[in-house]
């Protein structure tokens, strides 16, 4: 499985609430257990999970998010014209912010099987099977 990762999402798995953390540590794990399995969320994560941690001088979370991001299974897609081009027309066609767009673009360029998010309004995006950390799993 090739698990999207949105930055919503690897925040739960780094500082969230137990529920949320362990739902979607369930979802890393599976796609590291598959075959073939990777996870994968675009450079624009790295951005988003670290400011809080960096304006707080909190380095115990930053160096949490820094393991995270240096992870030998993750790739990273990079926030080309492609993606940008791609995300702007999921913009408009499901009114998402542009951070959610750059993400739902980002999926499908490395192939990814589930893009796991915190965000419901993301289920409305048909490129992409979304799943919603705190619903349950529909697999």
């Amino acid at each position: 499985m090739r698990l999207y990762l949105d930055a919503s999402s690897i925040i739960y798995s780094i500082e969230g609430v137990p529920e949320f953390r362990q739902a979607t540590l369930r979802w890393i794990e599976q796609a590291e257990a598959a075959e073939a399995g990777a996870l994968v969320t675009s450079r624009f994560s790295r951005l988003e999970c670290r400011v809080k941690p960096l304006r707080d001088a909190d380095a115990d979370t930053l160096a949490h998010y820094e393991g995270f991001f240096a992870r030998a299974d993750l790739v990273l897609v990079e926030v080309s014209a492609d993606v940008i081009e791609h995300a702007t027309e999921l913009r408009a066609r499901y009114n998402v912010r542009s951070p959610d767009a750059i993400h739902l673009a980002s999926a499908p360029r490395e192939h990814a099987d589930v893009f796991v998010t915190g965000d419901r309004q993301l289920r409305r995006c048909t490129e992409v099977k979304v799943e919603v950390v705190t619903e349950p799993q529909t697999h």
